[in-house]
């Protein structure tokens, strides 16, 4: 993947799903850009008024995994509560994330994103970049 330092993410071309590159210097902003990421894909705005804030902590055996977890999380707050975040606050320790996310409800939602795939999800480091390609179910 050719990326600067910045952190981000940019949507990979895919025959039938949604896809997305995702960089970082450290697994917590790699999962942040993730779900930023996973936004854009689904167009639409998260409203800035009222403000929502919920806190996560999930757990499994490795950071893909966990990876999965937390953006599943995310499609499921999406879902049944219409919510989107803007801000994270994530921590990941053996394996535990601890996130707090500030949000608000999805207005104008373009895409629905059904589910996260383990398709090919391998999270590298690559001299200090953390890197990952999530597919999506649409």
């Amino acid at each position: 993947m050719d990326k600067d330092i910045n952190p981000g993410y940019k949507e990979r071309p895919h025959t039938a799903d949604l896809s997305l590159d995702v960089w970082a210097q450290d697994v917590p902003t790699l999962f942040t850009e993730a779900a930023k990421g996973m936004y854009a894909l689904m167009g639409g705005r998260i409203a800035t008024s009222p403000r929502e804030i919920r806190h996560l902590v999930l757990s499994d055996p490795d950071k893909e995994s966990l990876l999965v977890s937390f953006l599943s999380e995310l499609i499921y707050l999406n879902e049944i509560e219409q919510l989107g975040f803007s801000q994270f606050e994530i921590s990941i320790e053996n394996q535990t994330l601890e996130g707090i996310l500030v949000g608000g409800y999805w207005s104008d939602q373009v895409k629905s994103i059904k589910a996260v795939t383990y398709h090919n999800l391998v999270i590298t480091n690559n001299n200090g970049i953390f890197e990952v390609t999530i597919v999506f179910d649409v």
